[in-house]
């Protein structure tokens, strides 16, 4: 019987333009993870708005379990201001304070009912003390950890991150963040990517590494291999989102014991097939990555 996977963190509206998009990473992870195969729980927090409202909504279209998405009287559901660069990568203005940063402890526990389980989360949800001390206690429960750097200054400092190393089995960091890691945490950077991936395996005991490098491709590297992949060219329609669908793809192949050389083509493969869609969570066609 597979482990439960708890995603814990923000849920946001994606604002582009005159458009509102349900997103966040905890909860695109959790969408394609549950698209997997995989038993899912998405852990977050949403006012009790108009906005809210439809969150609960729109999370059960996706087929998601709702019952660990905390409501608020007082904060406001999340948003995001959405917009794009010249090379097509997305820039993010993130509302504060919102919904997620109060997420609560009891009540997290209380849908868990002392089920095992294995944690997806990030750092920007940890910008709030209550968000950050509920996610910490679920860091000493949880079987494997998988972490997504995602930095969204000035919400992502130096020390929320390297906590979250320590904490973490497995993470995802792109070119850049990988880069920053380096400057903040290594004495010896020697430029390359297996070169700084191996020493943040050994300075936080970590299992693997993924690195991605958008059009180039991805890494996964451990103590022992690194295989890099091209990637798959595709006509991108909507990059954001693309990244969690990756994720998933890796923890997926990660949980279901792969290889890592076909963990990372199964995860190219999911990451690239929803930046050519509109959205984070495109609904899955049959077989679609058969």
């Amino acid at each position: 019987m597979k482990k439960l996977i708890v995603s814990f963190g923000e849920i946001v509206w994606d604002q582009f333009n005159n458009t509102e998009i349900l997103g966040g990473a905890p909860l695109n992870v959790a969408y394609h993870l549950q698209a997997s195969g995989q038993p899912v729980r998405i852990v977050s927090r949403i006012g009790r708005d108009a906005l809210g409202q439809k969150t609960l909504e729109q999370v059960k279209e996706l087929d998601l379990a709702v019952n660990g998405i905390q409501q608020d009287s007082n904060l406001p559901t999340g948003r995001v201001v959405v917009s794009l660069d010249r090379d097509n990568e997305p820039h993010f203005e993130i509302a504060a304070p919102a919904a997620w940063d109060n997420i609560e402890l009891e009540a997290t526990l209380q849908v868990l009912k002392d089920e095992p389980f294995h944690l997806v989360f990030g750092t920007l949800s940890q910008r709030n003390e209550v968000s950050r001390r509920s996610l910490h206690s679920l860091l000493q429960k949880a079987d494997t950890k998988f972490y997504d750097v995602n930095l969204r200054p000035p919400y992502t400092p130096p020390d929320t991150v390297r906590s979250s190393l320590h904490s973490a089995t497995i993470v995802k960091v792109n070119r850049d963040e990988l880069k920053t890691l380096a400057t903040w945490f290594l004495k010896n950077d020697d430029g390359r990517v297996e070169g700084i991936s191996r020493e943040l395996l050994t300075t936080f005991n970590l299992s693997l590494l993924a690195v991605t490098d958008g059009g180039n491709g991805a890494h996964l590297i451990t103590m022992d291999e690194h295989v890099k992949h091209q990637g798959f060219p595709v006509q991108v329609a909507d990059p954001v989102g693309s990244g969690d669908a990756f994720f998933a793809a890796l923890i997926n192949s990660y949980l279901s014991d792969l290889p890592i050389g076909e963990s990372l083509l199964a995860a190219n493969k999911n990451g690239a097939w929803v930046a050519s869609q509109q959205g984070a969570t495109p609904r899955y066609p049959l077989k679609h990555n058969s």
